[in-house]
């Protein structure tokens, strides 16, 4: 087995220690109806982000603070250099400016009440030229593989999925783990039907206990306190039906071949929350909605994402590179354009799981050092704010 325990990449390292694998400069919207603002700006000034979205107003509780972490965990990733944030009134587009701050990245807030679009535009457009030309001057320097925070989910899957590219992301972190990167895997909804296999890979009775009691709450509060009368237009989609998957059971035993065979995770997070238990696997609370997952894996600080699909995934990220490994030999004829790891070998008896692994930890290099995955090279910029429920 390849030895990837001393292999280093080219990245950007953060004043908090965190390396990163892209160098953007965002223009964050706090709520729905700052989007217009922030969009001027990033056409104002080239080489910046902007990333609308549809959420920030009267929103309270729990729903909030999902709301709060997920704009704060955005500007935090590693992969951002720094951030203007603009938001209807001051408070709350300081709360998110003061939780950017703590990274030590430049980042400035400003707010349209009582200066309106106008103003707030050409004052936030001369901060971020200077931002950029700050961000431009930084340089990739040498970092160790096993620095990076990798994220996985899967989306479109069928019967290959379980087969071929799930697998590969379970061998990728089998080998990358003990080496020391962060890892994240997650949708909750996701794992019905093998919640019994799923709790027994903790690291521990607790951990696993807790990641039940989690799971539990999201069958009951969400689940089946909105059924009709199953989930047979979502879990499985109609895609993955489509692709020979007929339950969920068998979607689920397929989505835990991204853990592989001797992965642990080490504890649970709550949806856009950062790890506090060292490096290792983790399970993050979340949606199984590919833009709403990749988007909150990338708050908790995830700077790249591997995507196992089987029919065909076109998703991306706006500040994450999202890896399409497939093992379909279809959609490899159909969809190339959209993937960046063919595994279709592993059906065709021509590649070993070991080997594809290997396949994508080498793309995994490739992309922290700057190669475009094909969802940036496409465009794909999907940012989905998780909401738990109405706003007052």
């Amino acid at each position: 087995m390849t030895d990837f325990s001393n292999v280093m990449v080219q990245g950007y390292r953060r004043d908090n220690g965190h390396i990163g694998v892209r160098n953007h400069v965002l223009i964050l919207p706090l709520d729905d109806i700052s989007n217009a603002a922030c969009e001027a700006v990033a056409n104002n000034i080239k080489g910046t982000l902007a990333i609308p979205h549809a959420y920030g107003r009267l929103q309270f509780g729990e729903d909030l603070d999902v709301h709060f972490r997920t704009l704060i965990g955005t500007g935090c990733n590693a992969n951002v250099a720094a951030v203007v944030v603009i938001g209807i009134e001051p408070e709350w587009t300081q709360r998110v400016v003061d939780g950017i701050a703590e990274t030590g990245k430049p980042v400035a807030g400003l707010s349209i009440e009582q200066n309106g679009d106008l103003k707030t535009i050409m004052d936030a457009s001369r901060i971020a030229k200077e931002y950029v030309h700050y961000a431009t001057e930084l340089q990739r320097e040498e970092c160790p593989l096993s620095n990076l925070w990798i994220s996985t989910k899967c989306g479109e899957s069928d019967t290959t999925t379980g087969l071929g590219s799930c697998p590969t992301v379970g061998n990728m972190y089998d080998k990358l783990l003990p080496t020391g990167i962060t890892g994240f895997f997650g949708e909750t909804s996701e794992i019905t039907g093998a919640e019994h296999i799923c709790k027994e890979r903790a690291i521990n009775p607790e951990v696993g206990e807790r990641w039940y009691e989690m799971w539990k709450a999201y069958q009951d509060d969400v689940i089946f306190a909105h059924q009709t009368d199953d989930l047979s237009d979502s879990q499985p989609t109609k895609g993955n039906i489509l692709g020979g998957l007929t339950t969920i059971e068998e979607k689920a035993l397929g989505n835990l071949e991204k853990i592989g065979r001797t992965s642990k995770y080490i504890d649970i997070l709550g949806p856009a929350e950062k790890p506090k238990s060292g490096r290792g696997l983790y399970f993050m609370d979340s949606s199984s909605a590919a833009a709403e997952c990749v988007t909150l894996m990338a708050a908790g600080g995830a700077v790249i994402h591997t995507f196992p699909t089987g029919q065909g995934n076109v998703i991306g990220n706006p500040i994450v590179p999202v890896i399409k490994i497939t093992a379909n030999p279809r959609t490899i004829r159909t969809m190339s354009e959209h993937v960046d790891v063919d595994v279709s070998g592993i059906l065709r008896r021509e590649t070993t799981i070991d080997e594809a692994g290997d396949l994508l930890i080498d793309m995994i290099i490739r992309t922290a050092n700057g190669r475009n995955t094909a969802a940036e090279a496409l465009g794909h910029r999907e940012f989905s704010m998780t909401k738990l429920y109405r706003s007052a």
